[in-house]
């Protein structure tokens, strides 16, 4: 038996974009990676996709049902998905104290990554299990000697804890190449986009067609069958502050209360506004309606399933 793991981080500590850092696992018995990968390359088949998964590059709902479908199968497998989240200001603060660069804390913060991220999938492992850890290619890693740490560390955690499993691979790979690694992307960018309250930023300004996108996307996903319970007992999350010696465990159902209030409301408002337009405007096209709206191209399904409605 082996178990596989794939690792990935967004919003790097030395090169911030937002006041958290983002440190991501996905891990699984290899056999179910290898059911899992061969039912999404199916879904990319049908769905007559060539694109990876990226919840950055989500942009148009033309890839709904891609992402849809994905997801949907993925959160009945069974798989673990843990993600630690750092405070970037905090995290600034303890350099400037210690007197190093916010680069050498990034390092620095890889020795304790696998005892947060990579334990808690392990722990329930058999004796002689191997483990294989894939992590996304990058040069800086290879810098920082990334895989030789991770497999240094999660064997020396086997043999003080008397656990019996053994890292034999960390090797980095493209995530053009690994569906995982894809999965854990879009994880990782489904719970920033959540925690964060990205969506409220739709009701400012100028409407931005990817954030809204992207929130559709999630709430259909979360409200289709079980997968509101599924997606929270699958993610579990922790957080790391300055003030704490431990990391905190957050509850992710406080964040998604949050997004489904919001994101009800505003669907109730788009139908309303949808609404007075057809009763001025009967048994007009899709597109005249999705124009009144200002929904762009790339908003079709979206406007149909308001349409639906």
């Amino acid at each position: 038996m082996s178990y596989s793991i794939y690792f990935d981080e967004s919003n790097k500590l030395d090169q911030p974009s937002g006041g958290y850092s983002y440190y991501g696992a996905f891990g699984a018995h290899t056999k179910t990676i290898r059911r899992i990968i061969k039912r999404l390359e199916e879904i990319n088949y049908h769905t007559k996709s060539k694109n990876e998964m990226h919840f950055v590059d989500y942009t148009s709902d033309t890839s709904f049902e891609k992402y849809f479908r994905a997801l949907c199968h993925v959160v009945r497998e069974d798989v673990s998905i843990n993600i630690m989240i750092v405070n970037n200001v905090d995290a600034e603060k303890i350099a400037e104290r210690m007197t190093v660069t916010m680069t050498k804390l990034r390092e620095l913060f890889y020795v304790k990554i696998p005892e947060r991220l990579f334990y808690g999938m392990t722990r329930k492992l058999k004796n002689k299990e191997t483990i294989k850890i894939t992590i996304d290619e990058n040069d800086e890693y290879e810098k920082l000697k990334l895989p030789e740490k991770i497999e240094e560390q999660m064997n020396a955690h086997s043999a003080y804890r008397n656990k019996g499993y053994k890292v034999d691979t960390v090797q980095q790979m493209d995530s053009q190449a690994s569906i995982p690694l894809q999965i854990i992307d879009t994880f990782i960018g489904m719970i920033v986009y959540i925690m964060e309250m990205q969506y409220k930023n739709i009701h400012k300004g100028n409407i931005n067609t990817a954030l809204k996108v992207k929130s559709d996307l999630i709430y259909r996903f979360l409200i289709q069958d079980d997968n509101v319970e599924l997606f929270q007992n699958k993610v579990n999350i922790f957080r790391w502050e300055d003030n704490k010696e431990e990391v905190t465990e957050l509850k992710l159902s406080d964040y998604l209360s949050r997004f489904f209030i919001d994101k009800t409301q505003y669907d109730i408002q788009q139908m309303n506004k949808l609404e007075r337009i057809r009763n001025q405007h009967p048994n007009s096209s899709t597109r005249f309606y999705r124009e009144k709206m200002k929904y762009s191209n790339r908003e079709l399904k979206t406007i149909k399933v308001i349409l639906m409605n």
